[in-house]
């Protein structure tokens, strides 16, 4: 009698645990990152096993956007709260978030990070003003970083969810392939002739010169303004020291702006760092995009 007894509460404690962990199973983790690559990794890694979000409006700058309280509490109530780390999105150092979700997905190369001497105040259409001074943050741009961050938010996933750390290894190294191919094809794109100077419209590609070995020169310029005679003047000097042939913008430039450049003998080329959700496609077609632009450069 008594052995039946402890049968059955022994069969009663292995259903109650396989009941949680069905539970546990079919709970979507909720997941709040800092800029639109870390939200496309973290959402190829994790599939259906979590709702990945960037609560950021379309058309500005992750880096420089401030939240406002609501979302400030959604990123607080978030099961992990993915981090670009080198000083990215400003607003972090104003809010207290829990530690014990922060991911800091740059964290293992954050000794190789790049500092930016002091720049020209200035804003991209309705942000706020700033400078690119201080820590060089646009790291995803070496697909070898991209690589080391995606595999932290894998490691973050796998920590919580341990039953699905399969799913999210294959994930991960379909990933990682996709990355390894850009990279490749930056390096052969590049290295031909990676000695020449190339104008670039603001200073956020000094991860993607540095990896891919490029000989970039930063001005300040906006895609949708005509540049002013100072910025005209700069032009005309940069293209006459370094015998400057192209340009490579953030987004697409203004018409007035491309011919005017073109009689100067410079042309125009985009470079999407997408930080933001693209208009269309993802991160990766962005990137392929990106490098066929590089390809008509060098």
């Amino acid at each position: 009698m008594k052995t039946k007894l402890v049968m059955r509460f022994v069969l009663v404690i292995f259903s109650l645990l396989a009941e949680q962990s069905v539970v546990k199973a079919d709970d979507r983790m909720v997941i709040y990152t800092v800029n639109y690559p870390l939200q496309y990794f973290a959402q190829r890694i994790a599939e259906e096993q979590a709702e990945v979000v960037f609560p950021a409006p379309r058309g500005i700058d992750p880096a420089y956007w401030n939240p406002a309280a609501n979302e400030v509490g959604d990123y607080q109530r978030a099961d992990l709260i993915l981090l670009n780390g080198a000083n990215y999105a400003k607003w972090l150092n104003k809010v207290s978030l829990p530690r014990f979700r922060l991911i800091n997905t740059s964290r293992h190369f954050s000794e190789r990070y790049i500092n930016i001497e002091s720049s020209k105040t200035h804003s991209h259409g309705a942000g706020a003003d700033h400078a690119h001074s201080g820590t060089a943050f646009t790291t995803w741009l070496d697909m070898q970083q991209a690589i080391q961050q995606a595999e932290l938010i894998k490691q973050a996933l796998i920590k919580k969810r341990p039953q699905f750390s399969e799913q999210f290894n294959r994930n991960f190294e379909s990933l990682k392939r996709d990355l390894l191919a850009v990279d490749k094809e930056l390096k052969e794109t590049v290295v031909v002739k990676h000695k020449q100077a190339v104008l670039v419209s603001h200073p956020v590609y000094q991860y993607l010169a540095r990896r891919y070995t490029m000989n970039l020169h930063s001005v300040m310029l906006e895609p949708d303004e005509f540049p002013d005679k100072a910025q005209w003047k700069q032009l005309e000097q940069l293209k006459q020291k370094h015998d400057v042939k192209w340009i490579v913008w953030e987004g697409q430039p203004a018409t007035e702006s491309v011919e005017r450049l073109k009689q100067l003998g410079i042309s125009s080329a985009v470079f999407n760092p997408c930080a933001n959700v693209p208009a269309e496609g993802d991160f990766l077609s962005v990137m392929k995009n990106n490098l066929m632009e590089l390809k008509r450069v060098y």
